[in-house]
């Protein structure tokens, strides 16, 4: 029954996968004519038979329990990018060229090799920041940061704690 129940669980994320690269398929064409959306189904059905056939469509490869969290963290994430990427262009146009460069250590309470990855992932997307070494066995993830106020915000761990919050872990 277990395994049942799992082959219907990844049906189900599947076709979950269909929708969401359908969706983004549309979003990105733009174009609505037959043929195109014709071609966006048949390769988005393709794409994800292939995952259900492999196995991938399970809850680590297609995590549609996430969703409704995503779209809380992805903004405020977007919103902190674009901060930090006009300090780092600040720092640039600076005459005196005001960086400091600096590696630090740092703990992570995410729970999940999802989360980490996350957590480590949204470290290297905001500028000024780079994930150099995650440690998948303490837990920690070593930053190298452009500016010690970069290292600091990462220090806060305002980032940390909404990407537990995002894996759902308590």
């Amino acid at each position: 029954m277990s395994g049942e129940r799992s082959s219907l669980s990844n049906a189900v994320r599947a076709a979950a996968l269909f929708a969401v690269l359908f969706g983004y398929w549309l979003l990105l064409s733009g174009h609505y004519t037959l043929w195109l959306n014709s071609a966006g189904v048949i390769t988005c059905a393709i794409v994800a038979g292939w995952a259900y056939r492999l196995d991938l469509s399970d809850k680590e490869g297609t995590p549609v329990h996430l969703i409704g969290r995503a779209l809380i963290y992805w903004p405020w994430l977007v919103v902190e990018i674009i901060k930090a990427a006009l300090d780092v262009s600040w720092r640039i146009v600076h005459p005196a060229l005001p960086i400091s460069p600096n590696l630090r250590r740092f703990k992570a309470t995410q729970k999940t090799p999802e989360g980490l990855t996350t957590y480590a992932n949204s470290i290297t997307l905001t500028p000024g920041t780079i994930s150099v070494v995650v440690d998948w066995r303490t837990h920690e993830i070593v930053v190298h940061g452009l500016s010690r106020d970069g290292l600091d915000g990462v220090a806060s761990g305002e980032m940390d704690q909404k990407v537990t919050r995002f894996e759902g872990a308590k």
